[in-house]
């Protein structure tokens, strides 16, 4: 490995760091998702809905106490705004998760798209140094063309390789964000109609 990287030349070295920023940004997503995963607890959300149908909000208040679930926490900032704007309030929440969940997608983006771009761009220089050797060299030398030529694929290689490694996570990623805006779509819904069930209810009682 270390052969090819110094024949790759020097383009290998942004190539390098490209595949570093890459599996930091994987490893770090992944764990990140861990932890949600752990923290994810069904049974308090469907517990804290059929607390708010009943309006018990004091309970509601003890039982999210110390949780860490993300649908619990927009779930509980549109109970704290129930008077004012519930739904605007969760639409508010669910961003600041939404962007807490595509934190440096874009960084692992922007290596799957620079990388084969560089390795392209190195190909393309030993491409040029090539041809500049068989221009003092002559036809009587033609391994040491090809020899160039081959090197110069390196990059390419390498380009490619990080581009193709990284889009797997990338689009894994995507779809664990997608999947988890329904998932805060879905109880954010139930929320407001079991809040505007709620309040029906309340008003029929206080007509009687």
């Amino acid at each position: 490995m270390m052969n090819l990287f110094v024949k790759g030349g020097p383009v290998m070295y942004p190539l390098l760091a490209c595949s570093i920023i890459a599996m930091t940004v994987v490893i770090e997503r992944l764990l990140f998702w861990l932890r949600e995963d752990t923290r994810r607890d069904q049974t308090l959300v469907d517990r804290v809905l059929n607390l708010c149908q009943k309006g018990d909000w004091e309970d509601v208040k003890k039982v999210v106490s110390g949780s860490r679930d993300y649908v619990i926490r927009i779930l509980v900032t549109g109970i704290l705004h129930r008077e004012f704007s519930m739904t605007k309030a969760m639409e508010s929440a669910a961003a600041d998760e939404m962007k807490r969940m595509r934190r440096f997608m874009a960084v692992l983006d922007t290596m799957i798209t620079v990388a084969p771009l560089l390795g392209i761009f190195g190909t393309v220089l030993g491409i040029i140094s090539s041809f500049d050797l068989l221009g003092s060299a002559g036809i009587e030398h033609p391994q040491a063309v090809t020899a160039g030529i081959a090197q110069a694929l390196i990059t390419t290689a390498a380009g490619l390789a990080i581009a193709i490694l990284s889009v797997f996570p990338y689009n894994y990623f995507n779809t664990r964000v997608e999947n988890a805006a329904m998932i805060i779509e879905k109880y954010a819904t139930s929320l407001e109609i079991v809040y505007e069930k709620l309040k029906q209810n309340d008003g029929t009682k206080d007509v009687l």
